[in-house]
């Protein structure tokens, strides 16, 4: 891992520059090493939170020195000193001594004629080294200008030579030094990659100490910005490397920065990683530092008393918290009036605010779409589950009218949080039957669907497959509004998640639908596409596709209607899927629908004389799943049974059923499945065979 340090560059000197800073630059020259040593050891202690100390020492070349200690000190075991005097030979240069009064910074490098070498021990020389990196991370610690003087006295490849060193404190130091380098916006974060052999050097200096690992994880978060920057580090074991760091016991750490009497930044921070390790599995959503502490600091950040960002960075990340658990979601909505808390980012900032700072208020209105976002996230997540906790929501001040101005919001955050709120909501029975249909909240949402970004097209239309369900009272003037031939088009998308959703919005229009919205789903759906989506490799999509299918195919009229136009192809279809390498599920949905075939009047002849589907019948009914078995009884039960067979001709095409089934085989396995160990199939397989058969 080579990276070799380029000649230092010349640095425009300040106006003014004390000489006492002068000083400490003439030491760093010193033919003493030991005094080298002081120098640097005394520079350290004169920069710690002096900014002005630190620039000047940079004006004055304090940097390129001290990285020319570094590597010398590396390279070998003698420290090379320049002894300065008048007959200097590199023309160009500018010597600094004390009785020198020149405004030109010191360039010093190994090309300078060298008067004399002292030599100094390696465990010295080490010392030395680290001792200039700590100056070096110190000068990183003052203004933006600092670290850009820094990084072009190429700073950032001295230090990632430096890690090679055995030395664990230098190691460490080194390391220190590059975090604060790297966490400065002005850094460019691409010299982390330059050489190939760094990321899985930094890799294997993890397992070093804790310290290594905090500064190593704290520079692969500041240096990971692309999706190529993540490719790199996931190539190099980052997951295998640093998820073993959840488990450690060192977390408890983070539950002591929580604290009232830290800083908020501190309390945030820590609140951060807590969540996030809870959602990496390594701490239980119902532990203490959980629901006890990471929680309600988090419920605190929300207060109106917080700054701007402090109120939107904790609700995003209380709603990331408890997304997934229902009791952590319970214990939020009654803490500290939380819902009602949150109503004030609708607020913000008022015509009453406290803000007295302009430059502050100017600033909070330009992002108070960023506290109308973060509340709406919040809400999604408080309301994901619990029907008590959205009725409060809903009940919560113009909530409803807040929602739907959101989704036409200039902001696409702003749309995508709104519509994902009102998806939480419309999970609700009561609020799709009150709320939602008072609103018209279906027409804003339409409009949406008509012109948004992928990510808002999923969550409206997964939104509207709610609003289509039978019991909503948005559904008809939905049907009305031209929806079929809108999700129709979605079911061709390139996204899996919209085929999913187009699919499953026209499952839910046919589900007890008339044969005339039946037949214009299928018209505007189109047969192609229809057994398109049957071979889709997305098995979401397979599943509400077999699902549309079965809705269409029921009431005996409708079967028959659409198996007499379709049922050659819908056959073709299903002995596909029974015979391809698909789940249970899939094969138990299939089965199903050629239940609701055997179903129809005439539609059960196209099984009866496929002798093919037949043997898949038989095969199902012996198979090792219940489910699957279940179904399968369940298409000889339609098969074998009909209330209308009551005519003569109708009893004789019955029986003819029957003995076919029963030279297949069928009703021998009949018989043996009432003694079967499932009770739901054992009595299923009892009822047939009492109704139908002779037992004998």
């Amino acid at each position: 891992m080579a990276c070799l340090l380029e000649s230092p560059l010349r640095i425009s000197v300040l106006s003014e520059v004390t000489a006492t800073s002068r000083h400490y630059v003439d030491r760093l020259f010193h033919p003493d090493p030991q005094k080298v040593l002081q120098g640097v050891i005394d520079m350290k202690n004169a920069v710690i939170g002096n900014n002005k100390q630190k620039t000047n020492l940079i004006v004055l070349g304090a940097v390129p020195r001290l990285l020319y200690l570094l590597q010398q000190g590396l390279s070998s075991s003698e420290l090379r000193t320049e002894v300065l005097g008048s007959e200097l030979r590199t023309e160009g240069a500018v010597v600094l001594a004390s009785e020198l009064r020149t405004e030109g910074a010191v360039v010093l490098d190994s090309e300078l004629s060298t008067e004399c070498a002292v030599v100094l021990s390696t465990e010295c020389a080490v010392v030395l080294s680290t001792e200039c990196v700590v100056v070096l991370g110190s000068l990183a610690m003052g203004t933006e200008n600092n670290i850009k003087s820094l990084v072009d006295c190429h700073i950032i490849p001295a230090l990632l030579q430096g890690l090679v060193c055995p030395d664990l404190i230098f190691i460490e130091a080194c390391l220190r030094c590059l975090r604060t380098v790297f966490i400065s916006p002005v850094t460019p974060v691409q010299l982390l990659y330059t050489d190939p052999t760094v990321i899985p050097h930094l890799m294997s200096l993890l397992s070093r100490s804790p310290q290594t690992q905090d500064y190593t994880t704290q520079i692969f978060s500041h240096c990971c910005k692309s999706p190529e920057h993540q490719t790199v580090l996931f190539n190099h074991g980052a997951i295998q490397n640093i998820a073993p760091m959840l488990i450690s016991p060192s977390y408890k750490v983070f539950v002591r920065m929580l604290q009232r009497d830290q800083p908020i930044e501190m309390q945030l921070t820590a609140a951060k990683c807590l969540t996030y390790m809870c959602r990496a599995g390594a701490i239980r959503t119902d532990d203490r530092c959980i629901v006890l502490k990471t929680l309600p600091c988090l419920v605190r950040m929300c207060s109106k008393e917080r700054l701007l960002e402090e109120r939107v960075e904790g609700a995003e990340t209380l709603a990331y918290l408890m997304e997934p658990d229902v009791e952590l979601q319970r214990i939020a909505s009654v803490t500290d009036h939380l819902v009602a808390t949150l109503a004030d980012y609708f607020k913000y900032p008022s015509s009453v605010s406290a803000i007295t700072d302009i430059k502050r208020l100017d600033h909070d209105m330009k992002h108070a779409h960023e506290l109308r976002q973060a509340a709406f996230k919040l809400y999604a997540s408080l309301g994901s589950n619990d029907e008590d906790i959205r009725k409060k929501i809903t009940e919560t001040e113009n909530m409803m009218d807040r929602i739907v101005s959101g989704l036409s919001e200039s902001s696409i955050k702003v749309r995508l949080a709104a519509v994902r709120c009102l998806h939480s909501l419309s999970r609700s029975v009561q609020q799709l039957r009150t709320s939602f249909h008072d609103h018209a909240v279906w027409k804003p949402l339409m409009k949406l669907l008509q012109n948004a970004p992928e990510e808002v097209l999923v969550m409206a239309s997964s939104t509207l497959c709610n609003l289509l369900l039978e019991f909503s009272p948005s559904k008809e003037p939905i049907l009305e509004s031209g929806v079929i031939a809108l999700m129709c088009g979605l079911t061709q998308s390139d996204s899996s998640a919209l085929r999913v959703n187009g699919i499953w919005a026209l499952m839910n229009m046919a589900f007890q639908a008339d044969q005339k919205l039946k037949g214009e789903i299928v018209r505007a759906l189109g047969t192609q596409q229809l057994f398109r989506l049957l071979s889709d490799p997305d098995t979401n999509v397979l599943m509400k596709t077999l699902g549309l299918l079965r809705n269409l195919l029921s009431t005996r009229p409708h079967i028959d209607q659409i198996m007499s136009s379709h049922g050659k192809q819908i056959m073709q279809a299903v002995t596909l899927i029974l015979e391809g390498e698909h789940s249970i599920e899939v094969k138990e949905q299939t089965l199903c629908i050629l239940a609701n075939i055997a179903d129809g009047n005439t539609a059960k002849e196209l099984i009866m004389t496929n002798d093919d589907i037949l043997q898949k019948i038989k095969y199902y009914m012996g198979h090792s799943n219940v489910k699957l078995q279940l179904a399968a009884t369940f298409c000889i039960s339609n098969l074998i049974w009909n209330e209308e067979d009551n005519e003569a001709d109708a009893m004789t095409g019955c029986q003819e059923r029957q003995d076919k089934l029963r030279e297949l085989g069928i009703v021998d396995i009949l018989h043996k499945l009432t003694q079967a160990l499932d009770p739901n199939l054992c009595e299923r397989c009892d009822t047939h065979v009492r109704a139908h058969y002779v037992v004998g």
